[in-house]
């Protein structure tokens, strides 16, 4: 029964990863975060997410590289079969994705009302430098890196552990990289950086000016982002499949 559950455990972290990809968590061509940091974000031992990626490797999802600058990279060109998997995953985890989108945005919604309403001149600074630093960003994982920091720093301004806790601790079950959205493959990438450097702008000067009720309402339909993209990669998915099924 333990080498069944095993299996089924390692399928579903695969399963994961595998969407994590195909959403744009990981873009083509980077390096995925080390065991050690998987883990954790995965909730799983080390020993699963090395079976896990031992999969992905053999299904041609993911490329090691040793040496001075190796690691675990996406593939820049992966199977088509490996996306008849992620249709499956949406078909049968659709109905939860969508609800916990709907709380994701509803979580930051409310936190963006408490930072208007609490925000002090520390914090202020703290999202302007936070917000200089997305702008400066490269395209791609910096820029991604640089958004996370953001939303932390206007979490943070709400000054609400609770709701903070909950906030990540549910984003964590949907985006390995939590807070961060996940913007989709290269063609989407650079529209979504675009869009998110116009509403986070827009955000944090909701903030910095006080109006608790505009903050709350910018920030709910910025992270209906998620949601959008979900859709796309749902869609994307869907035509691989069905020229995975007719090929």
């Amino acid at each position: 029964m333990a080498d069944t559950d095993d299996a089924s455990l390692v399928e579903r972290v695969t399963e994961r990863l595998i969407t994590a990809v195909a959403v744009g968590e990981f873009l083509p061509g980077t390096r995925l975060p080390a065991e050690r940091d998987l883990s954790p974000l995965l909730g799983v031992g080390r020993t699963t997410v090395r079976a896990a990626l031992d999969d992905l490797s053999a299904r041609g999802l993911i490329e090691r590289r040793r040496g001075r600058g190796g690691g675990t990279f996406v593939a820049e060109d992966w199977p088509a079969s490996i996306v008849v998997g992620v249709d499956r995953w949406f078909e049968e985890r659709w109905s939860d994705l969508v609800d916990a989108c709907t709380a994701s945005s509803m979580l930051h919604s409310s936190l963006a009302r408490l930072a208007a309403e609490r925000r002090t001149d520390a914090d202020i600074a703290a999202m302007h430098s936070r917000l200089d630093d997305f702008h400066a960003a490269e395209s791609g994982d910096p820029k991604q890196r640089a958004d996370s920091l953001l939303h932390l720093a206007i979490i943070d301004a709400a000054h609400n552990d609770a709701l903070r806790g909950i906030l990540l601790e549910h984003e964590r079950h949907l985006s390995l990289s939590a807070p961060a959205h996940p913007w989709g493959d290269r063609e989407s990438h650079r529209r979504m950086e675009t869009r998110a450097a116009r509403e986070h702008d827009a955000i944090v000067d909701a903030i910095v000016r006080a109006t608790p009720d505009e903050a709350a309402e910018l920030a709910r339909r910025h992270v209906q982002i998620d949601l959008e993209l979900f859709t796309e990669a749902r869609e994307f998915a869907r035509r691989r499949a069905a020229e995975a099924a007719t090929g």
